[in-house]
This record gives C-alpha cells, structure tokens and sequence, in this order.
C-alpha cells in the first residue's frame, strides 16, 4: 500500500491526545474583537476537543499525527 499524504491544512490545526480526541482551536477570535468581552476573548483562547460527527474526517485527513 502506499503512503497517504498528509492534507497540510488540517496539519496545522488539528491536535491528537494520548487517547486519540481530536483538539481544535476556537472561531470567532480573529477580527471585530472589540464588541466581545475580555473574558469571552480569553476563553476563545483554549483549545476544545472537536465534535465527534468530525473526528473521522479529520483523523482521515491526518493519519500520521
């Protein structure tokens, strides 16, 4: 069999665990950053483990992670 390429976008923004849950950063933090409150803004900041309709897909698009 051959090596499936690694999709370089999805390399760069999903993180695997130990146990195999997929991280992800969080929306809504890049732009109009003013009407949201610090606290929102700095909850933004931590990751979240993705929903588990998408892991399959994300973990296809990075097998070797």
């Amino acid at each position: 069999m051959p090596k499936i390429k690694t999709h370089t976008g999805a390399k760069k923004r999903f993180k695997l665990t130990k146990n195999g849950k997929v991280l992800r950063a969080q929306a809504y933090k890049s732009h109009i950053l003013n009407k949201k409150t610090t606290k929102r803004t700095r909850n933004l900041r931590k990751t979240v483990v993705a929903d588990k309709t998408n892991v399959a897909q994300i973990k296809r698009l990075i097998p070797y992670k």
